[in-house]
């Protein structure tokens, strides 16, 4: 992605987060992204993809981000957890990002396939393994906790409730606790020293 492209896809995620797709104009998203109107209209096919385009790229760069996080790290508790708390940390580090995540998360199909990714395969394989009890009916009510949880506690975050050590640890520990790990290894799973987010 080009410099210019670049700038013009954080203003538009800055943008969207306070506002529909259908309120944003070409004047304020050249504003907010610094550049010249004819700018963008150079380097977007249409405004009117603009939305899916950042939620696109939004899904497809944290998506990745984790998987390159998780690398090494077979558990799948460790590796719900690890989610849960990336998704926090990351609303808290950026807020542009995480308001516009917490607005659009499940409206948008793009985004909703976020869930559909690495958690449903790490739910799955606990089931497989033995490591959570639960029956295999119940993998989508669990991913659809999982997820849930996680949006509310980007929103304590976000609000100034909670911090993001404190929101990310507790939403995963009671995950973990909900989906069959023992309370003692649950907390102790999720309040281990939260690595980096690995880069793209």
């Amino acid at each position: 992605m080009n410099p210019a492209l670049r700038r013009i896809h954080r203003a538009a995620l800055r943008l969207f987060a306070d506002k529909s797709a259908g309120q944003l104009n070409v004047s304020e998203l050249a504003k907010a992204a610094g550049v010249a109107r004819g700018t963008v209209y150079n380097n977007l096919a249409s405004t009117d993809d603009l939305f899916e385009e950042v939620a696109g790229q939004l899904q497809a760069e944290m998506h990745q981000r984790i998987a390159n996080s998780f690398e090494g790290v077979t558990d799948p508790a460790r590796r719900i957890a690890y989610g849960i708390r990336f998704f926090v940390r990351r609303a808290h580090e950026e807020p542009d990002w995480g308001r516009f995540l917490v607005r659009f998360a499940f409206s948008n199909a793009v985004l909703r396939s976020m869930w559909n990714a690495q958690p449903a395969e790490d739910l799955k394989q606990g089931l497989t393994s033995g490591r959570y009890r639960m029956r295999p009916d119940q993998v989508t009510s669990a991913l659809t906790m999982t997820a849930g949880s996680t949006i509310a506690s980007m929103t304590l975050v976000l609000e100034g409730h909670k911090t993001w050590r404190d929101a990310g640890s507790e939403v995963a520990e009671l995950i973990l606790v909900a989906l069959g790990v023992v309370p003692d290894e649950a907390r102790a799973i999720a309040t281990v020293e939260l690595p980096l987010l690995a880069p793209v």
